[in-house]
């Protein structure tokens, strides 16, 4: 059975709606799942997306509910499925459910690029990446973008040969590795900023990518075309405000800009043609 951790339902127009006095109560608000690729702990992720969705409800009238996977393949079965209404996904779940699942590009950081990294730990002797020749390296799951397949790709092209061992999130690699239960991982700029600074100060980055096309946001093709515009609208607008600003912060956002399909052919380009794919 598919396992989906929904950590909470965000209402966030219930004021917008409420009944007041003698007045008929208005139509109830369309109700969307967002759901959100699983690179922290579900717990982490609810904290980190909550208060950007209660918002957006509150802007755009509709109910947003936060969703997330135990893991990373789950997640893809959930979007093969075409399950969440809504959805933050690494650019290459992108280009696979855009085509095999309708979903349609809402917004991307226009000024962020995705980089993959190889962290080890901050007092490693490993200095650089042919000192991992032989290890078995900590990666969050086949086909997480960055974080797994592009540092395996770049590792094959130098003839270094790793064995790779899944962990499920990008939370997980960095531990892992924290922990000395591996001697590196993959994983991305933005998911390492987030670890608390404790955690953090204990991983240096050995290696990382050139700048790839950031994650989507993305929308099921059910979604009405009037809500998909009301949203990116939305998301256009945080960049403009000093609240809209902090939110983007909390999630190391610089802005949310309209995307467009094509804004993702650097992706194709690579020809990826398979979820577990490692070599490009």
């Amino acid at each position: 059975m598919k396992f989906v951790l929904v950590i909470l339902a965000i209402l966030g127009a219930t004021d917008v709606f409420a009944d007041s006095g003698n007045q008929a109560p208005a139509e109830k608000p369309a109700q969307y799942t967002f759901g959100v690729v699983p690179q922290q702990s579900a717990y982490r992720l609810a904290q980190m997306w909550t208060p950007l969705l209660q918002h957006l409800a509150q802007e755009t009238g509709l109910s947003l509910n936060f969703i997330t996977a135990k893991d990373i393949p789950s997640f893809e079965d959930e979007l093969t499925a075409a399950n969440y209404d809504l959805a933050y996904m690494n650019p290459y779940h992108y280009v696979v459910f855009h085509n095999r699942s309708d979903y349609q590009p809402l917004v991307r950081d226009s000024e962020k690029g995705l980089r993959g990294i190889i962290v080890t730990r901050k007092d490693s002797n490993i200095t650089n990446i042919e000192q991992l020749q032989g290890a078995t390296l900590a990666f969050p799951a086949p086909a997480a973008f960055a974080a797994s397949i592009v540092p395996r790709a770049e590792l094959n092209r130098a003839g270094i040969s790793i064995s790779p061992r899944y962990v499920n999130s990008h939370d997980s690699v960095y531990l892992n590795v924290i922990k000395e239960l591996f001697p590196a991982g993959g994983g991305i700029i933005r998911s390492l900023e987030h670890l608390p600074a404790a955690q953090r100060s204990q991983l240096k980055i050995l290696w990382q990518s050139k700048a790839y096309t950031s994650h989507a946001i993305a929308a099921h093709s059910r979604v009405p075309l009037a809500h998909q515009k009301s949203l990116i609208a939305a998301m256009e607008k945080l960049v403009t405000t000093e609240k809209g600003r902090a939110l983007l912060k909390q999630l190391n956002f610089n802005r949310l800009d309209a995307a467009e399909d094509k804004d993702w052919n650097d992706i194709r380009a690579l020809g990826i043609n398979s979820l577990s794919r490692p070599d490009i």
